[in-house]
């Protein structure tokens, strides 16, 4: 199966840059991709519990309901566990879909993905 892996390091200080991995990992997984958003430096912020129900850009809908979509599609999230470390956050400060994983992980996505979008 094809597969796609979009890295999210954009935090939530951007938040202009935090819907393309949602959007595009549900496309994905609706053209039947799998698909997995990896959170990386400043981009676990994103799934850090309550920080998605605070954005809303434009006509979209709030990100925390885009993220919620984008689980239910299937896509997995994963957080670099050493991100975590370096600003200071705790497994348990994450969404349950959010899954914590080392940087080794990324390393593997990588080989394995047909196609990496970095944002």
């Amino acid at each position: 199966m094809t597969n796609l892996l979009y890295v999210q390091t954009s935090g939530i200080d951007t938040p202009e840059r935090l819907y393309s991995p949602f959007i595009l990992a549900q496309t994905a997984k609706a053209m039947g991709i799998d698909a997995i958003i990896y959170f990386l430096g400043m981009g676990i912020t994103v799934v850090k519990k309550g920080n998605a129900e605070k954005i809303k850009i434009g006509k979209f809908p709030s990100l925390k309901e885009v993220m919620d979509q984008t689980v239910k599609a299937g896509v997995k999230l994963m957080v670099c566990e050493q991100s975590t470390q370096l600003i200071n956050l705790s497994r348990g400060d994450f969404i349950p879909a959010a899954e914590i994983v080392g940087a080794a992980t990324l390393n593997d996505l990588v080989l394995e993905a047909d196609g990496t979008m970095w944002f």
